[in-house]
């Protein structure tokens, strides 16, 4: 830490000099109503006259004397006895998972449209998070596999069709879409979660059915649904093994924060026109080896035992990487009892209470896409009976929408929506938003939450199921020149961190800042224009790991260190 005396005390006397018919305040407690300035006492006339530069040292001299004063006055207001402690609590920082979905089939988010260029479709990327930056977001859940076809290299699928209107076409000039996103998220320090669809295999959108398609390439896995789509038959040991393969090849490959899942399991009955999925060869098949259960609960034992399996590979794998699924918000109609609707259970044979309350996932975020007032599919009923569930004590960030077809239902009922959730789950606050698109095109609602409920930056809550281990503290240094300190940090596995956070002090509370993992400094002002000039008397920062555990905290006086230089 080093200081240089005179650009110093000349900037700091000259800045006090213009505000010294203010008294100085106390930091450490409320200030004071506002009084008349006190009256200046003239003194006695010189019997010469004086020059402008004795006029000059004689101001810089008496504020020289307010300033140190100001400064001894902070660090006696702040003097407290420390106890030695192994870890140090931070002051408090905001911790929510505040996330949007940004869908990539049909084009619904991104890419725009289909045959873009690679800057086109780079510079549209990097527009959307942008904004979620802006807006004080903290994860993106980005699509990466719409139609069992791939926004990023892949030896086990095609390129996709939504990227160039072409199935198996690489981006030209070629770049890696996945890697670009995830790359872009961690500098803007959000989360990057893989959006998945375990078993579609053909959307309606998707084009032809080209010879690259897995529905030519693995046609014993297929079959064909009504309106258009092509669907793996879940119940298939092949399915469950190529689709595990593709999310473990992510999983080792990319630095993704978490792997998702949506609604799709069995498809729902109206893709293929009301009638029942068409598995009866398999069915059969598992009949004739000897298997008791019912065609339900056979499908379901199917769905169940692939959930599992994904969350066990990946813990295995590579145990900080979240797993995360977003069902239909309805378990079953009558639970609770309010509640009527489409039964998931038995028309999607997803038996999501079952993940939940096993724990085979890290965070659970049911679709729950009905207004508070709606008595049959309340959103607080179901977000508190699935909090019921949550006997694993896991994530349960729910799935809101955000779009209810203007501003003034959009904004109300958002910001309804997330301080319920911030009440009814505080230890693990947090929402998705479905999707980015009414963000873009509400911008009333987009101002409301950033000056509203998102005001203030989060971290994602800590998940210590995964890792329990603490990141080790920065090491932190603090420079003064002239109206400005900063503060810098260095840190001996900086790889292995995910955000900073900053803490800093003028008058009675913390603030702080979140940044990026590539960051090691940041700029404050000496005086606090918006706090009456307070001085900044403390500052510290932290290291947050890719699971959200914080490090020790350990404050740096600058009051005190201002002090020496007097």
């Amino acid at each position: 830490m080093s200081f240089q005396l005179k650009p110093i005390l000349l900037l700091i006397l000259l800045a006090v000099a213009l505000h010294s018919c203010k008294s100085p305040k106390v930091v450490s407690r409320p200030a004071p109503p506002k009084k008349e300035a006190p009256r200046v006492v003239a003194t006695p006339k010189p019997s010469r006259p004086e020059t402008k530069t004795e006029v000059k040292e004689d101001v810089k001299k008496e504020n020289k004397v307010e300033v140190k004063e100001k400064v001894k006055e902070v660090i006696k207001s702040e003097e407290k006895t420390e106890v030695v402690s192994s870890f140090n609590q931070s002051p408090f920082v905001m911790r929510e998972f505040r996330a949007a979905w940004i869908a990539t089939v049909a084009n619904i988010n991104w890419p725009s449209k289909r045959g873009l260029s690679t800057k086109q479709q780079q510079d549209e990327a990097l527009k959307l998070l942008d904004f979620l930056k802006a807006h004080n977001y903290n994860a993106v859940i980005f699509q990466a596999r719409p139609q069992a076809d791939a926004l990023y290299k892949s030896h086990l699928e095609p390129w996709s069709y939504f990227l160039s209107g072409e199935v198996g076409k690489a981006p030209s000039p070629y770049y890696d879409p996945l890697q670009f996103w995830i790359e872009a998220a961690h500098e803007r320090g959000m989360e990057l979660h893989v959006w998945l669809n375990p078993y579609r295999s053909h959307h309606s959108t998707g084009g032809e059915i080209m010879p690259k398609s897995l529905v030519k390439t693995n046609p014993e896995l297929m079959v064909s649904l009504k309106n258009g789509m092509w669907w793996m038959d879940p119940s298939k040991q092949a399915t469950q093994d190529h689709s595990s393969a593709v999310v473990m090849d992510i999983v080792k490959r990319y630095d993704v924060d978490g792997i998702h899942f949506d609604d799709y399991f069995y498809p729902y009955a109206s893709y293929n026109g009301g009638l029942d999925f068409p598995d009866t060869e398999s069915y059969q098949n598992y009949i004739k080896a000897g298997g008791k259960l019912t065609k339900p609960d056979w499908r379901r034992a199917a769905v169940n035992g692939f959930v599992k399996r994904i969350y066990q590979e990946i813990k295995a794998e590579k145990p900080e990487v979240k797993f995360g699924i977003s069902p239909f918000g309805i378990w079953r109609p009558g639970y609770p009892k309010s509640i009527v609707g489409m039964d998931q259970y038995d028309e999607l044979f997803a038996d999501a209470k079952l993940w939940l309350n096993e724990g085979w996932i890290d965070y659970f975020t049911p679709q729950l896409y009905w207004k508070i007032n709606q008595v049959g599919q309340s959103f607080p009923i179901l977000l508190g009976w699935w909090q019921t569930e949550n006997t694993q004590n896991r994530h349960l960030w729910p799935g809101i929408r955000i779009d209810y077809g203007g501003d003034a239902d959009n904004v109300d009922e958002t910001i309804n929506q997330i301080m319920l959730t911030r009440g009814m789950v505080a230890e693990s606050k947090g929402t998705a938003h479905w999707s980015i698109s009414p963000l873009l095109k509400y911008p009333n609602l987009s101002k409301a939450l950033v000056n509203g409920p998102y005001r203030k930056q989060a971290l994602v809550p800590a998940s210590p199921w995964l890792n329990a281990k603490l990141p080790e503290a920065p090491v932190v240094d603090t420079k003064v020149e002239g109206s400005k300190v900063t503060v810098s940090w260095s840190h001996p596995n900086a790889e292995a961190v995910f955000n900073w956070v900053v803490f800093y002090k003028y008058a009675d509370d913390w603030e702080y800042v979140i940044l990026d993992r590539t960051k090691n400094t940041f700029e404050l002002p000496l005086y606090s224009e918006e706090m009456d000039r307070d001085l900044l008397t403390r500052i510290g920062v932290i290291a947050v790991d890719n699971t959200g555990n914080q490090s020790s905290f350990n404050e740096v006086k600058i009051g005190a260190k201002l002090l020496g230089e007097f």
